[in-house]
């Protein structure tokens, strides 16, 4: 019999999209989970899961807030080069999956594929890539339901 383990947070903050689930290791940021809203919350179990929850408390009441946070970055290089152009694009801004495959010498597929592998979602803001034509494109994987619920929250959050 598989034993399934459940993933050890070591804060679960509420957001009004979801439940952020936050995994940290050491001194580093390695995971934010979308979890239900209805999912218990869970006070910060360390100084950095603290930090994170307040600068993530910050970015909500401001959508300019700038992060300051270790990231522990885990992908091929293909998706670490598409998530170093996310970062660099400022809150109340977008690009399309078209425009980050044409600056690093990829496919809008591969970069939409790196996007939903982004294990650190709103510090690395995949949810700013669209498509080409100005509509929504998917998120977290998914091309309808709850993940674009989100994604929308967050576009309209910062003023998109």
């Amino acid at each position: 019999m598989i034993e399934r383990h459940e993933k050890k947070y070591q804060a679960k903050m509420l957001a009004p999209f979801a439940v952020l689930g936050i995994c940290t290791d050491e001194d580093w940021l390695t995971e934010i989970d979308y979890l239900p809203l209805d999912a218990p919350l869970q006070e910060p179990d360390s100084p950095l899961a603290n930090e994170v929850c307040k600068q993530l408390a910050a970015y909500l009441l401001d959508p300019a807030f700038k992060f300051d946070l270790s990231l522990h970055i885990n992908g091929t290089v293909h998706q670490r080069r598409v998530w170093q152009q996310i970062q660099v694009i400022p809150s109340g801004q977008t690009s399309s999956y078209a425009e980050i495959a044409q600056k690093i010498h990829s496919a809008p597929r591969a970069v939409g594929r790196a996007c939903g592998a982004n294990k650190i979602p709103i510090i690395i803001p995949c949810h700013r890539i669209i498509a080409k034509n100005g509509g929504l494109g998917g998120f977290m994987n998914a091309s309808e339901g709850n993940p674009l619920q989100i994604k929308r929250w967050l576009l309209k959050h910062e003023s998109i």
